[in-house]
């Protein structure tokens, strides 16, 4: 039977480690970001989101596996976000010859953030997304997410809203 992931609240110490996770999950679709070296400078500094929202780890094995930002109501977001809404960040899973895909850490994560915004007495969340990620859009669909409208490219690549009723 494989191991459940563990899922916790972010350390400081965990920083550089969420940091390389967020660059190596990215990796994968370098070619299609029109400018991967400024995309990878803002992946290296993932851990930095903790200033203003919550991020959440996946540890599997005893090492970190997986994270994924989550910013409440009330927390500033992007313009192409209703500010009222939570919103769901960076989800990243470590992607290093694939080890740990496929094992429930993303849907976990998510599951988390689904949790946190029922905490927070939210009835959406929101989060937004690309077509590029084929396994996260449609684990996201599978969780009852639906596109709501588009959002602007991020360096050429085309990203768009969804949202889930809670």
């Amino acid at each position: 039977m494989a191991e459940a992931p563990r899922i916790r609240g972010y350390r400081s110490s965990d920083a550089n480690e969420v940091n390389r996770l967020a660059v190596i999950a990215f990796e994968q679709f370098r070619d299609a970001f029109d400018d991967w070296p400024a995309m990878r400078a803002g992946q290296s500094k993932t851990s930095e989101l903790s200033s203003g929202g919550e991020i959440i780890v996946a540890e599997l094995g005893g090492r970190l596996a997986g994270a994924v930002g989550y910013f409440g109501p009330g927390v500033k977001k992007a313009a192409f976000f209703d500010q009222a809404w939570p919103v769901i960040r960076m989800l990243v899973v470590d992607s290093v010859d694939t080890v740990d895909r496929g094992k429930g850490l993303g849907h976990a994560l998510t599951s988390e953030c689904l949790a946190r915004a029922r905490r927070d007495r939210c009835r959406t969340i929101a989060l937004h997304t690309s077509p590029i990620m084929t396994v996260a859009l449609p684990m996201y669909l599978r969780m009852g997410f639906s596109k709501v409208h588009d959002a602007p490219p991020i360096h050429g690549v085309p990203y768009a809203v969804y949202t889930k009723a809670l």
